[in-house]
């Protein structure tokens, strides 16, 4: 008696699982925000957008407020991240100066857009947390989410 072939045996497919989400990878943008909009990311790059390249020293005094040990960390990251250009020269005494790269330079849309923004809606912003304020001072700053 000939053996008749069983017919194939197929497993349903599943569709793959979504690649498991990472912190802050909700957001495509996140990474960007980390990088750009660090606490003197900005400044720096404003900075070096506006008045071009500086000695370490000069972009201390135009920023104001920050320590030369938070410059020297920022700049150092800035300079991995490819958003800023330091040159040294060989010179006596030796000298060192920082430049936004074009990579830097290509946030200046971005940077020009918020600025915009800023200036069209900081009042809005500030009205609205005044508003809030009064409102949680009434109620006892008891609101619930």
């Amino acid at each position: 008696m000939p053996q008749t072939a069983n017919p194939p045996v197929t497993t349903p497919v599943r569709p793959a699982d979504p690649p498991a989400m990472q912190p802050g990878q909700a957001c495509s943008i996140g990474p960007v925000v980390d990088i750009v909009f660090s606490r003197w990311t900005t400044p720096i790059l404003w900075t070096l957008h506006t008045f071009g390249r500086q000695r370490f020293v000069q972009l201390q005094r135009l920023i104001g407020t920050i320590t030369p040990k938070v410059l020297t960390q920022r700049l150092r990251q800035m300079e991995r991240d490819g958003l800023v250009v330091r040159t040294y020269y060989a010179e006596m005494p030796p000298r060192v100066e920082y430049e936004i790269s074009d990579l830097g330079r290509s946030l200046a849309p971005l940077f020009a857009t918020l600025s915009e923004w800023s200036d069209a809606n900081l009042a809005r912003v500030r009205l609205a947390r005044e508003e809030f304020d009064a409102t949680d001072q009434v109620a006892g700053g008891a609101r619930r989410i």
